[in-house]
Order: C-alpha cells, then structure tokens, then sequence
C-alpha cells in the first residue's frame, strides 16, 4: 500500500504540495506514481506560465499511460526541477523528495485535502 506525508496537503487528483515554505513545490503521491508505473516522461509547465487551480497544467507518461497533471494552486511557476525531467524515474523513486515537479508563487490556493483525507480516499497510509 502507499504510503504518504502527513506534513503535505494533497489534491483528489494524486497532487501534493509543500506549502511550508515559498515558492511551494508540487509533484505526485506515491498513490499516483504506484498506479502509473515507470515514468518515462514529463511535460511541465514552464518557468513563467501562469497556473490555474483544479486545471491541467502537464503531463505525465508512463509505460502504461499518459495521466494529466493538475494544478493544485493558483499562480505562477518559478521553478521546474530540470532533474526530474532529465530522468523522469526520479518521481518513482523520491516523488516526495527529489522527484518533485515543479514550484510555484502562491496567488490562491485549490481544493486541497489533509494527509488524513487523501489516506482515506485514496487507500493509502500516512508515514510515522
């Protein structure tokens, strides 16, 4: 079973966000990344787009399927983690680490869920 972070917030889609410091970072749950399996590809917003809660903003391919990325938060994007997207098997193996996506300047914040909400409408447990 997945595990996830009880310290992010989550969106209903397989988002997270870090929204303890800004720029908050984005990038997908364990959840996500289990279901996809080995990520071969990803198309990111890039530095300067401006991004919409609840509304597609990438794309990420695996070997069984290509999954939209939604944006959990309103504003724009100062920074893509250029390693992820060099070596896209970098979210299956760190997604909540270094396999983040990309970072954001906060304007509005989307519908997000605790850690305990997304555990329990995505089957997953939160880490001790």
């Amino acid at each position: 079973m997945a595990t996830i972070r009880p310290d992010l917030k989550y969106t209903a889609e397989h988002e997270w966000l870090d929204d303890s410091d800004s720029p908050v970072r984005i990038g997908i749950t364990t959840v996500a990344t289990e279901a996809l399996g080995d990520i071969v590809y990803l198309e990111l917003p890039a530095v300067g787009t401006e991004v919409t809660a609840g509304e597609t903003c990438g794309e990420v391919e695996s070997t069984k399927s290509v999954s939209d990325l939604y944006a959990p938060v309103t504003g724009t994007v100062v920074e893509v983690n250029e390693e992820a997207v060099e070596d896209p098997s970098l979210v299956n193996r760190e997604p909540f680490e270094g396999g983040w996506l990309f970072a954001v300047e906060v304007t509005e914040e989307g519908a997000l869920l605790s850690a305990e909400e997304y555990a329990e409408t995505a089957g997953a447990d939160i880490a001790d």
